[in-house]
């Protein structure tokens, strides 16, 4: 089994971030991706931190200290997994209006939320009559895996959850009062900033899932967990198990949508070409430029493996 090098690290805080410190932090992280081998993916705002870094221990560590000037790490909401491979090509590092966008003005998580509940708590919770369980992730994230029972809210992007809300809450509800609002996504954040809106909108009895699914899967049991299927994550690994191993799904390279195995299978599937999800959404001159980019993917990994090939027959002559 080839060991696992790369430790990749979740996180996200919503705190008072002002303009000059993000741009301290930005210039000191690009030069640390600079001297070393790390890279990921992180968005700075005004209200916080979000985002995934992926490096070897020592580099993550250098970094951890270096947020530690910065932010209140205990409040990072930190997740932590590893990998044999990189999970991000570069250090991509985002300034946005929202670390995760939901276009709603004076919605202040970092003040206000539901109640925050642990794996345990969460399957009694769920398990109860009066509970409705919302996954606020969105479509395409919601059908490789979901806690059963739950509402999917069929978004294409948090933006439009707010709408959801407006428009379909109220008819999942038996009783505005009394019934539970259980909420959930991938790593925490997006329920977070949920649970804010549903409060300034007046409903009560909301709670979401400490840390997310990624939390919740690296708590809980086998023989407890209420999960099912797979989580997809943002980076190259595209989907974890319930081991937080990687998954089963590829990513379409024409469309960025995930797709498993057996859509793998299916007679519309053209790797880097096409899926079963955009067959009808590019032009032909769209699909040749795909292909021509294949063929040099295609073209360069075969030419890496002959170089490795090469290298490993030098090692075993010398």
């Amino acid at each position: 089994m080839k060991e696992k090098n790369y430790k990749i690290v979740s996180l996200y805080s919503f705190f008072p971030f002002k303009e000059k410190f993000i741009l301290e932090l930005k210039d000191e992280l690009l030069k640390i991706e600079n001297k070393n081998d790390f890279s990921g993916l992180l968005i700075f705002a005004s209200e916080g931190i979000n985002g995934t870094i992926c490096a070897g221990d020592k580099v993550i560590e250098i970094v951890m200290n270096l947020f530690k000037k910065y932010i209140n790490i205990r409040n990072l909401n930190i997740k932590v997994s590893y990998s044999e491979k990189k999970v991000f090509k570069k250090l991509k590092i985002k300034i946005k209006k929202e670390i995760v966008t939901m276009g709603v003005p004076k919605i202040n998580p970092s003040k206000d939320t539901g109640t925050h509940i642990n794996a345990t708590e969460w399957n009694k919770l769920i398990e109860e009559k009066n509970t409705i369980i919302i996954d606020t992730r969105n479509h395409y994230e919601v059908s490789i895996g979901t806690f059963q029972n739950s509402i999917n809210p069929k978004t294409n992007n948090f933006s439009e959850f707010p709408k959801w809300v407006d428009d379909h809450l109220e008819s999942h509800l038996e009783n505005k009062d009394s019934t539970n609002i259980a909420m959930f996504c991938t790593g925490g954040i997006r329920c977070e900033k949920a649970t804010s809106l549903l409060k300034k909108k007046g409903y009560k009895n909301i709670f979401h899932l400490q840390g997310g699914i990624l939390q919740y899967l690296k708590d809980i049991s086998e023989k407890e967990n209420l999960f099912e299927g797979e989580c997809f994550v943002f980076d190259k690994r595209v989907a974890l198990d319930r081991e937080l191993e990687k998954g089963s799904y590829s990513i379409c390279h024409a469309c960025g949508m995930p797709v498993s195995i057996q859509d793998q299978k299916r007679n519309e599937y053209r790797k880097g070409i096409q899926c079963h999800f955009c067959i009808n959404k590019f032009s032909d001159d769209d699909r040749k430029r795909f292909e021509e980019r294949q063929k040099q993917i295609d073209k360069i990994k075969a030419g890496n493996k002959k170089n490795l090939s090469r290298l490993i027959s030098q090692n075993h002559e010398s």
